[in-house]
């Protein structure tokens, strides 16, 4: 465990940040791993995705992989093919929403149904990774640390709805209130 803190302490340091125009892509890098530690929106949605898929898929890693691939194809089409995607705001606000019932009520969905929710939603919160609104990272680097803490993040949720699942039903309920919490007040416009 401390090698694992002390390689996020090395990864996060604000010296990193101070060669912008590395060569090697260190900063870009780094920007990309924090942006979703950093932004409560996509660690409450990687959070949710991995507890739900625990609690409810027969194949727990199908979520997680869904939501890893299709947050990455939200990027790129947002980031290197210009693509401008439809109501990614809202699209959050409500996966904030979905994904935190899911989780408090431990709800299970048909497959096609929970995967293609997963889908949309990692559509969106990859979309809203546009370098153009908001300065969030860009660039081959910054999607690799992206993709390196979406995998943590995810992984952690999926440790966290196993516990869940044969945990008491309270449990699940208070770590999904939070994720509805925040969904709605970004649905209310006020996050």
């Amino acid at each position: 465990m401390r090698p694992f803190i002390a390689l996020l302490i090395v990864l996060c340091a604000s010296a990193a940040r101070a060669h912008a125009g590395d060569p090697a892509g260190i900063s870009s890098f780094v920007a990309g791993f924090e942006h979703p530690l950093f932004g409560l929106e996509h660690l409450a949605a990687m959070l949710a995705v991995g507890m739900w898929s625990a609690q409810s898929l027969r194949q727990p890693l199908r979520g997680p992989l869904l939501f890893g691939v299709f947050l990455l194809l939200g990027a790129l089409g947002t980031m290197a093919w210009g693509f401008t995607w439809p109501a990614v705001e809202p699209g959050i606000a409500v996966s904030l929403l979905v994904l935190g019932l899911l989780v408090a009520a431990r709800s299970a969905l048909p497959a096609w149904a929970g995967g293609l929710l997963i889908a949309a939603f990692a559509l969106c919160h990859g979309a809203a990774l546009d370098a153009t609104q908001g300065g969030a990272p860009s660039g081959f680097w910054a999607l690799a640390g992206l993709a390196v803490a979406t995998v943590l993040l995810l992984a952690a949720g999926l440790v966290l709805g196993h516990l869940l699942k044969s945990g008491p039903a309270l449990a699940a309920r208070l770590l999904g209130a939070p994720v509805i919490v925040l969904g709605v007040a970004r649905l209310a416009g006020a996050a």
